[in-house]
């Protein structure tokens, strides 16, 4: 073991008040800022721990730092820093505003080590802090019971060890600090990255500590109202396959951009080689959690039950993983009280109350959605002119327009000025949930009476490409709509709520579905299964029976695998880390983007496609994880930054 291991600390029972308490001594420069916690500074920590209900709210506390995935770019008066969302930033995304957003610079490739916006190490740290502290004083709590203790104790031991998963992800290693010597400080010039075969080791035996903890107390069902929103068994085993996933994909594992890459004591940063054992670790972490969701009964897909008409039924259960509060396909969620943030910049502007028409899909997504009948995924490739190279089994076609459709999920027909795009006809359900199109009628009644409830997106549209007061109109010729309840009459100011999930378990069934087909011995036939289940939900037939020849081939399952993550998970900040984790960012996040000419004038010119409005997107090796930032290197003189920066 290195010095850098030996050298640990962790935090003393300080009597100090709380807003003066220090994790390690000279970590950081300026230490106050990452370690002062909002809470009644008038109590020491022995106060704190005395008393249930305080030491509950230290716990709700720990819990404050969760990423706020939700907020996609932030609101009006919101710390950018605090923006950790990455839709923004992915390929499946072209956000409409054109300034003044903390994403264009990453989108255009500008940003460097100075850069604040996204950047989640502070907050991280500060979790890491406040759970450490936590951990080591519930115990003194008299007035819990040892069940309480102990389960108090697991959740904190968890949400610091998802911290760490959090800061991986985004930078890789990260320096760790363990409990092992309460009397060693650590100076800052000291201080380095561990090597990312320690990180994996230490974040895998805390959740798998906690997983022992919450599994001896029957902590298992999320939709108990005592459990919404906490930490079960279940979210531990779904943080650890999403983690292991990641850390058995190629940039994680014995990428060549980071061979030779060593710390401050000579220690090799990242693994030298791959190592193929990482998938059945990944496998086993995955099937953990379908095990207990099987046995158990405790998870499952949500499906409507009340739509009798198999495709709407489709479209309205995907729709309710976010709309129907503590669904039972919800593993770890967030239950976001108020719309409004959501729903007003998914609105479109100029016939709504209130719309700013931002949250708008990449062409290059709506592109990827199957096609209902049969199954497959419609686009190839692109020419170099954007155009888009058609699989002919699948049934798509790119030009011209159909009279007398009706919209499936809302029932509405198109006005007869604006009919149909061929290309929006014959998708999958998931597309008619997620996708809002040009020409469509809102997706619901609740328009103001002297207002043209059909909505076009060209230059004299009613929700009109170009105008000059502002730059509230979308860009590429979409909307994302899943998570607009069209029951919500938001011009009204009813803006709705809907659950946020951070795990699902779709998620584990596609997570497991690749390992089992990157595995040393590799398992197809579950693989096909799992990956079927999320289909069916969709209204789709199995994969096998859409690609017939998927049978034996590693590489087609593994690229077919990769466009359905694209589109079941769109929006819920999966994507960019599923792009980087493959290390195809200079291929799937880099070039010119295109949409739909809304510079026309007439609404049938206006579907056809250009990369004149959409501005290209830089993905470069160095962007696959985030550079130390500089104010950590000030205070850091010795941390190793990331390769390329």
């Amino acid at each position: 073991m290195n010095k850098l291991i030996e050298n640990q600390s962790k935090i003393k029972n300080q009597k100090s008040k709380i807003v003066c308490f220090l994790l390690i001594a000279f970590l950081f420069a300026s230490c106050e800022k990452y370690l002062t916690p909002d809470l009644d500074k008038t109590l020491t920590v022995e106060e704190t721990f005395s008393k249930k209900t305080s030491t509950e709210r230290y716990l709700a506390h720990v819990y404050s730092f969760l990423p706020n995935n939700y907020h996609l770019v932030g609101t009006w008066g919101y710390e950018w820093s605090r923006v950790t969302s990455t839709v923004s930033i992915s390929d499946e995304a072209y956000f409409s505003w054109i300034s003044e957003m903390p994403f264009l610079s990453y989108n255009n490739g500008s940003w460097n080590p100075t850069t604040r916006e996204f950047h989640s190490w502070t907050r991280n740290y500060q979790g890491i802090n406040q759970a450490t502290l936590f951990i080591n004083n519930v115990e003194h709590c008299r007035e819990l019971t040892q069940g309480e203790i102990e389960t108090y104790g697991a959740e904190a031991r968890f949400l610091r060890a998802f911290y760490y998963m959090m800061l991986i992800q985004q930078y890789g290693p990260v320096f760790i600090w363990k409990d092992s010597d309460p009397d060693v400080s650590i100076l800052g010039s000291e201080v380095d990255r561990h090597p990312l075969d320690v990180n994996i080791e230490y974040v895998v035996s805390e959740m798998e500590a906690a997983e022992a903890i919450l599994r001896k107390w029957s902590v298992f069902n999320p939709s108990e109202n005592k459990w919404m929103g906490r930490v079960t068994v279940g979210a531990v085993l779904a943080a650890k396959s999403r983690f292991l996933l990641y850390m058995a994909r190629p940039l994680f594992n014995g990428h060549q951009w980071y061979r030779g890459m060593t710390n401050y004591y000579g220690d090799y940063l990242f693994p030298q080689t791959p190592d193929e054992t990482k998938w059945d670790k990944a496998a086993e972490a995955a099937r953990a959690l379908i095990d207990i969701a099987e046995q158990r009964e405790l998870y499952e897909l949500h499906y409507n039950e009340t739509e009798s008409n198999p495709f709407t039924r489709a479209i309205r259960s995907y729709q309710g993983i976010y709309f129907e509060k503590w669904n039972k396909e919800l593993i770890w969620a967030f239950w976001q009280n108020s719309g409004f943030d959501w729903g007003v910049r998914a609105n479109p502007s100029q016939v709504l109350r209130e719309g700013y028409a931002g949250y708008a899909p990449s062409l290059k997504l709506v592109d990827t959605y199957p096609m209902a009948l049969s199954g497959r995924f419609p686009i190839e490739d692109y020419r170099s002119d954007g155009y888009p190279i058609i699989d002919a089994r699948s049934g798509y076609v790119e030009e011209g327009f159909t009279d007398g459709w009706i919209h499936p999920a809302d029932g509405y027909p198109m006005h007869p000025n604006s009919p149909v795009h061929n290309s929006c006809v014959g998708r999958d359900a998931r597309f008619y949930a997620s996708i809002f199109f040009s020409g469509m009628h809102w997706i619901n009644d609740y328009v103001e009476w002297d207002k043209n409830p059909y909505i076009t997106f060209h230059s004299t549209g009613s929700s009109a490409y170009g105008v000059t007061t502002t730059t509230d109109f979308v860009k590429n010729g979409y909307l994302f709509r899943r998570m607009n309840n069209p029951a919500n009459n938001t011009n009204a100011g009813g803006w709705g709520n809907f659950s946020w999930p951070y795990f699902r378990l779709a998620e584990i069934y596609l997570n497991y579905a690749e390992c089992c087909n990157e595995k040393p011995q590799r398992n197809e036939t579950d693989g096909l299964y799992y990956w079927n289940l999320v289909r069916a939900r969709a209204g789709l037939n199995r994969i096998e029976d859409a690609y017939p020849e998927i049978r034996g081939d590693k590489e087609l399952f593994r690229q077919l695998l990769k466009k359905e993550r694209m589109v079941e998970f769109a929006f819920e900040n999966l994507r960019y880390y599923d792009v980087n984790t493959w290390a195809e960012g200079t291929t799937e996040r880099n070039g010119p983007r295109f949409g739909r000419d809304l510079r026309q004038a007439d609404y049938r010119d206006s579907w056809r496609r250009t990369d004149a409005i959409c501005t290209p997107i830089v993905c470069q090796p160095k962007h696959h994880l985030f550079p130390i930032h500089q104010t950590q290197l000030n205070e850091m003189i010795n941390m190793t930054q990331n390769y390329g920066w």
